[in-house]
């Protein structure tokens, strides 16, 4: 999905009238020209940074923008997050509509996190029934830049397979004759990702407007790919049911909504930003835990709540492009840039040692200032390290220790002292510890803890 973002929001009028609203105790909203924001500040002394752009239902022919946006202010201001509905253009035939304005809905409370006192690492993304499929399209494609922290669905309609979607949103959305692979590509819970942002789901079970099992397949898509979500489905209250006083459970839809908004923590908005660039090794392969347990993991244990760690690793990459598996050709590597991290460290070479990826040395030299070139390129201006590869106890055709030593490493020093940057050396720090590699090639749990150890110093001096 390539949409250009709108251009209808004005983002000086916003911040004048942020201005306006941060200053006052009792919040009032304000609008924006169709489509619009109604932005609802917490009390000063209240504001976590937290925000939610909320994206009421409607099938995708209109907007219930009061019991399922604006009556939403009070809950969310008194636990000092702020709510900013949104008025998306419905899309009659144009499906780009509602989703453009969904994406400059998210890069307008970003861009406007410092006036209003937001978090821009903490802005999630609410929506009800079609409102809801737009919030999780938003969480599914959209670019890192523009994806949501956080997602909060209500019965939302997630799929567009005719057997058990909405038909109504299906219809406006996509046209009466889409075709099957519109139809997958706008089916969320075919396009979850391990970056698909976390998620709070809730239906009722007797719902006969959108049925349940669109919630059930998106969460079990998300739990397969290890997205922290929950699902609660309730024994009654039909459809469309907001957050209006009739709703049997609204209560307890409440209290488990607000015990999983205070479960997680987001790093703070001044964090400093560090990707880790690697392999299998760094994306944590044959570690149970790698959520818990990757060297990135453990570095952020280490580094504390002023750092904000990301794990870029992909297993099996080179970084020759002439590679088998070239690590620049991956969306981790966009994701990555788009992250613009203030720190990076690059730790890539071991497959590259194959003979068949090996035969193409003479590049390795030149793709790594390619990738360096890359990262000096952001507007974070990072500093960069490059990490020497990791002991293998193995020699041979397929990853080759004494090539690691002998070439590669003698290579990633040159472009080091070429561009005067860092050197981690991972391939000393982890040597004479055979019994830390099971498998001769990925360090186990307590040799991710000794390469973490390495980073973290090296970070530190």
């Amino acid at each position: 999905m390539k949409q250009k973002l709108s251009t209808i929001f004005f983002l000086l009028f916003i911040l004048l009238a942020g201005s306006r609203v941060v200053a006052q105790n009792a919040p009032k909203p304000f609008d924006i020209e169709q489509p619009s924001l109604r932005v609802f500040l917490p009390a000063p002394e209240l504001a976590t940074g937290r925000a939610v752009v909320a994206c009421p239902g409607g099938g995708y022919g209109g907007l219930a923008v009061n019991h399922e946006g604006y009556d939403w202010a009070p809950y969310f201001n008194k636990q000092g997050i702020a709510l900013i509905v949104l008025k998306y253009r419905m899309p009659k035939g144009d499906r780009t509509l509602p989703i453009s304005d969904a994406e400059a809905a998210m890069k307008t409370v970003r861009d406007s996190a410092d006036v209003w006192n937001l978090n821009p690492n903490d802005i999630g993304i609410m929506g009800s029934s079609a409102g809801g499929h737009l919030a999780s399209t938003i969480a599914t494609h959209a670019k890192p830049e523009l994806r949501p922290n956080f997602q909060i669905l209500f019965y939302p309609v997630i799929t567009m397979d005719k057997s058990y979607t909405h038909m109504g949103s299906h219809n406006n959305l996509l046209g009466k004759d889409a075709s099957a692979e519109l139809e997958t590509e706008y089916s969320n819970e075919k396009q979850v990702t391990k970056d698909t942002p976390r998620a709070f789901i809730v239906y009722s079970d007797d719902d006969k407007v959108v049925p349940p099992a669109n919630g059930v397949n998106y969460y079990l898509a998300l739990n397969k790919n290890n997205v922290p979500s929950v699902l609660h489905i309730y024994p009654s209250g039909g459809h469309g049911w907001g957050i209006r006083e009739d709703f049997l459970y609204k209560s307890e839809m409440l209290n488990e909504l607000t015990s999983w908004l205070r479960s997680f923590k987001v790093p703070h908005k001044d964090a400093i930003r560090v990707a880790c660039i690697g392999n299998s090794i760094t994306y944590g392969a044959r570690i149970k835990n790698r959520d818990r347990d990757s060297y990135p993991a453990v570095l952020s244990r280490m580094l504390g709540e002023a750092y904000w760690v990301k794990n870029f690793g992909v297993s099996a990459r080179t970084l020759l492009n002439k590679g088998d598996n070239p690590y620049m050709n991956e969306k981790a590597y966009q994701d990555a840039l788009a992250f613009n991290p203030n720190i990076v460290v690059i730790k890539l070479g071991t497959n590259d040692s194959k003979s068949f990826n090996w035969k193409y040395k003479a590049d390795f030299t030149k793709d790594l200032q390619t990738m360096v070139d890359a990262f000096k390129a952001l507007s974070a201006q990072p500093k960069i390290y490059l990490c020497y590869p990791s002991k293998a106890y193995q020699t041979g055709d397929n990853i080759n220790d004494d090539i690691i030593s002998k070439e590669i490493i003698p290579m990633i020093k040159k472009v080091a002292k070429k561009n005067n940057l860092a050197v981690i050396d991972l391939h000393t720090a982890m040597d004479g510890m055979p019994e830390l590699f099971p498998d001769k090639i990925h360090p186990n749990e307590a040799g991710a803890k000794v390469m973490a150890k390495a980073v973290y110093q090296s970070l530190k001096k």
